[in-house]
């Protein structure tokens, strides 16, 4: 067990990490790598379409998306960008040509996207299309003000047969928000074509701005092509046409700054009042977040305490550990963080038992009854197996893990630090369980197993066939086949593929957790806290 020290108001994590250690300056060393290869990753989706297309953006007098964001959100306030890696090892830019993530406009806490036109003309490609339908979700789950900074081509036309049957949940998304109650507001900066002029036109309040913004079903080559008419994009669909004749304007801004004027002064009307809790005193952990960059081992088999990861996010460094002496393989116990109470589950020696299972079930029943969101911190191989463990009843236990878990419907956070194999990814709310945020690590890896493992079990299944035809097996062939499965698998299960793949809501410095998570806490409780809901049958 940890060593603590009862506080007044819990009881505080007395830290054994050693920073002058040499194994600690390994693990941050090889931390710091990772991290700038993330950095790196960053800044190409920070690039948009690149120089060229920046640049002649810039000579039309245009800013770019993320100078729209900066000046739409209140000075000197965070902006919790989601999904900046999208799109990574696909075929498209890094990015997915779209910015989102969750901003404060006059104090309320709004999901913001933001087309980046240097990108094919902010037209939208398959990644796009995933991207911002997780923004809406986030939206709507959370009940956010949802504000869509508008300029996009529509559909990128080489890839429509991946966009346009399921891009009508775009439009979908936006009425079932303003069926909510959530407000929808799009500013309109550029030409706004096809499907782009879907999302003004079924928006709860619309900004075009003067002489820029083109909004329009077909534009004047189409209309030619379909009926023979000539027209001009001002007569079709201009904004003062849009102000002054078809009323899809509701405002006409002078220019972008006014239309982000605009844009806040809307929010600002809105009243917004959040439904859920709010924060008690913060108080800073007594660790500092830069010590997080070296508790992650590169070798993820090896473990490493998940209370020293605790101590440097939760407010105090207090943390009231639960049935710390049972299933001490995972970590449970409540704490506060930025004045939020949560409880906390997290993996310490990755494998997880029929104990940890049934202690883990129990802790969520109890995080159901008082209505406190969990955060879960995965570091997790899977559940034990093996034939005393099957007779122990790991099924059974694991089952009830997963299905306390699939139930709950408190909110839930999860942050992936190291491992997140097997079940065990399911056990501890990966993506499919749908946690309300999902961020990991660089030093993250996902996978059906761990590539050394899977390659050795299909080589068992090959090695076993070959006898059963009373072949020999081919040896060589067999080494050959091991090592491009555990390359592939590797290469599948790092955290810019699964980002990439939107799995996760985006790779964090490990030092940004607890700032992350506060902001995430803050957003979640603009929405009403849920009612508590039923479970399965528990197998006994």
């Amino acid at each position: 067990m940890h060593d603590r020290d009862r506080q007044e108001g819990g009881q505080v994590i007395i830290s054994r990490l050693d920073t002058a250690d040499p194994a600690y300056q390994a693990r941050r060393r090889a931390m710091l790598a990772k991290l700038a290869d993330l950095d790196a990753e960053h800044g190409k989706a920070v690039a948009g379409g690149g120089e060229k297309y920046v640049d002649r953006h810039r000579r039309r007098g245009k800013l770019l998306a993320r100078e729209r964001i900066e000046l739409l959100v209140d000075p000197d306030s965070a902006f919790l960008e989601l999904s900046p890696l999208a799109a990574w090892g696909s075929d498209f830019p890094v990015g997915a040509s779209v910015v989102t993530g969750i901003g404060v406009i006059e104090g309320v806490e709004c999901v913001i996207t933001a087309s980046d036109p240097t990108v094919r003309g902010g037209a939208s490609n398959p990644w796009t299309l995933k991207k911002t339908l997780r923004a809406a979700d986030i939206a709507l789950r959370n009940r956010l003000p949802y504000v869509n900074l508008v300029e996009s081509g529509g559909a990128d036309l080489p890839t429509q047969k991946e966009i346009f049957i399921p891009g009508g949940q775009v439009f979908r998304d936006l009425t079932r928000l303003s069926a909510a109650g959530v407000p929808t507001i799009a500013l309109v900066f550029g030409n706004s074509t096809a499907g782009g002029a879907y999302v003004p036109g079924m928006s709860d309040y619309v900004v075009m701005v003067k002489e820029r913004a083109k909004v329009f079903l077909g534009g004047p080559p189409l209309v030619k092509m379909a009926t023979g008419e000539e027209s001009d994009d001002e007569s079709l669909g201009g904004a003062e046409m849009h102000a002054r004749v078809s009323g899809l304007a509701d405002y006409l801004a002078a220019d972008e700054h006014d239309a982000l004027r605009i844009g806040r002064s809307i929010v600002k009307s809105l009243r917004w009042r959040k439904l859920g809790a709010g924060p008690r005193a913060v108080r800073e952990p007594r660790y500092a977040a830069e010590e997080l960059r070296g508790i992650v081992p590169e070798d993820l088999k090896v473990p490493f305490d998940p209370r020293e990861v605790i101590a440097r996010i939760v407010d105090g460094s207090e943390f009231e550990e639960f049935k710390p002496l049972y299933g001490p393989s995972l970590v449970t116990g409540w704490a506060t963080l930025h004045g939020y109470p949560i409880g906390i589950l997290a993996n310490a020696r990755g494998v997880l038992f029929s104990e940890e299972a049934q202690k883990a079930t129990q802790f969520i029943q109890l995080a159901g009854q008082t209505r406190t969101p969990l955060l879960f911190l995965q570091n997790t191989t899977g559940y034990m197996v093996g034939k005393e463990y099957e007779q122990g009843g790991i099924i059974k236990h694991g089952a009830m893990m997963i299905n306390a878990v699939s139930n709950s419907t408190v909110p839930h956070l999860t942050v992936v630090m190291g491992a997140s194999y097997g079940a065990g990814n399911y056990g501890m709310c990966g993506r499919a369980y749908d946690p309300r945020f999902l961020f990991a690590w660089p030093s993250a890896k996902s996978a059906v197993m761990g590539p050394a493992q899977l390659a050795g079990v299909l080589s068992i299944v090959g090695r076993q066939a070959a006898q059963a035809r009373g072949q020999v097996y081919d040896e060589e062939a067999d080494a050959a086949m091991r090592a491009m499965v555990e390359a592939q698998i590797e290469q599948e299960s790092l955290p810019f593929f699964l980002s990439g793949r939107l799995y996760d809501d985006g790779v964090i410095d490990p030092r940004d957790t607890r700032t992350v998570l506060g902001l995430c806490l803050s957003a979640i409780n603009s929405a009403a806290v849920p009612e508590a809901a039923g479970f399965g049958v528990f197998r006994p």
